[in-house]
């Protein structure tokens, strides 16, 4: 595990939980700098991907427990606001599941929170798994990858931005153990979400991206599991704000407001202190 600490000495504290087969590093570039000059910043690397290929991901609940583990020994068990992007947003839940340590605010940044038997966790690894890692092997598989998540995800928004996103997201997996993407996509889709997850003085911010859930699914799933969640919802794809520049101000924005975080003249925001 990897833990990387930057931004305000003096600002409230955020943990930024990469989605699927990302370190923060990429799944957070494009907004680094400027959460780190509203915040204090936890970056968590999960098992597997400081791009030592010696290690591997082990599972879910185990990653879990060496993040609660680092917040108590460090932040006394208790952290102003964790974000988790896609799969991340499954650990910010588990987090307040857990009730290891508590968050005040827990952000699940448009995950689709997808549970299910291992038989068929089992079925959607060997289907997914490849595509994934194969992209470390060529760059010819690498733009075969990007090409199929534009198309899967991204086909109305087909721009420079999102593609270097996922240019650097499909260049990333050579720095991986080849089994760290299976078994991560395997262990999230086992590991069991409770129903009317709650946690006295904790509020549960849903990303919610209506134009990845045109049937309302995700929706279910958010009402389902969390207690009374604020839906935050932005009409645009599966995290577009993080590679997006028409989404980002606004999504920050709305973040800041939820934090309680001013904006000062200059346009960077300003703490009120930590909670």
């Amino acid at each position: 595990m990897q833990f990387t600490e930057m931004g305000r000495d003096d600002g409230k504290t955020l943990v930024l939980l990469p989605g699927t087969a990302c370190t923060w590093q990429i799944n957070f570039a494009r907004v680094i700098d400027a959460l780190a000059e509203r915040y204090h910043l936890i970056c968590v690397n999960y098992d597997g991907f400081e791009g030592d290929s010696s290690i591997c991901f082990t599972s879910v609940p185990e990653v879990c427990a060496k993040i609660e583990d680092y917040l108590i020994e460090h932040h006394g068990g208790h952290v102003d606001a964790a974000y988790g992007s896609s799969l991340g947003g499954s650990f910010a839940a588990l987090l307040v599941q857990h009730g290891r340590v508590h968050v005040d605010h827990a952000f699940i940044g448009s995950s689709d929170l997808d549970q299910g038997s291992p038989l068929v966790a089992r079925i959607m690894t060997w289907i997914v798994g490849p595509m994934l890692s194969g992209a470390a092997k060529s760059e010819k598989k690498r733009q075969k990858l990007v090409d199929r998540l534009v198309k899967s995800l991204y086909a109305d928004e087909d721009n420079d931005e999102m593609r270097t996103f996922l240019d650097g997201f499909s260049n990333s997996f050579a720095n991986m153990h080849p089994k760290t993407i299976s078994r991560e996509f395997y262990s999230d889709y086992v590991t069991p979400l409770e129903d009317d997850i709650h946690q006295d003085g904790t509020t549960i911010h849903v990303i919610y991206a209506l134009r990845m859930d045109p049937k309302g699914t995700y929706l279910k799933r958010y009402q389902q599991h969390f207690r009374e969640p604020d839906l935050m919802r932005f009409d645009m794809q599966h995290e577009e704000w993080l590679f997006g520049s028409k989404w980002t101000d606004t999504v920050l924005a709305a973040i800041d407001e939820r934090m309680g975080i001013g904006t000062s003249a200059d346009g960077c925001g300003a703490p009120v202190g930590r909670g």
